[in-house]
């Protein structure tokens, strides 16, 4: 019988936003720490002498892929809906400034899909291995997150 293993890399980042129409202080401009755990799942690896036998992906590929296609630019910047114009305009207006327009109010709901979005096709069949996202956890604080999930659609190891 196969066996299903994943592994989980830890990532985090500083960004702002707010919930435009919020009845609520998230209303406001205001930042989070954001943490993001990426679980994958995958074949593990069996080449003796590779630097990555036994492994499913090194974690720091791991690290290196979320930082190039996400953390890195969601880093202290502040993620703001499109449809906030009034904010929108006011940040364009900036010299410089680390702005990302999103479609969607950026909720850590919204954020966490469009946070996957992003990354499930960057793993998938990573190197050559044969890899999926399967789980991301986006927490805005240590006590609030939002979660996403994709049924695991690998191939049977034998």
């Amino acid at each position: 019988m196969s066996k299903q293993v994943s592994i989980t890399r830890r990532l985090e980042f500083d960004a702002g936003h707010r919930i435009p129409s919020h009845g609520g202080q998230c209303r406001n401009i205001h930042g989070h720490r954001y943490r993001l755990d990426l679980t994958l799942a995958g074949e593990v690896l069996r080449q003796e002498g590779a630097s990555d036998d036994g492994m499913i992906l090194d974690f720091g590929d791991i690290k290196a892929l979320a930082n190039e296609h996400l953390v890195s630019k969601w880093d202290h910047a502040f993620l703001i809906y499109r449809g906030d114009t009034a904010l929108l305009n006011f940040l364009q207006s900036m010299d410089n400034h680390k702005t990302v327009v999103i479609d969607s109010i950026p909720t850590v709901e919204n954020l966490a899909q469009a946070a996957f979005d992003i990354l499930a096709p960057v793993f998938k069949d990573c190197f050559g291995h044969h890899l999926q996202l399967t789980r991301l956890v986006l927490f805005e604080t240590p006590n609030c997150w939002a979660e996403v999930s994709a049924p695991l659609s690998l191939p049977a190891q034998d």
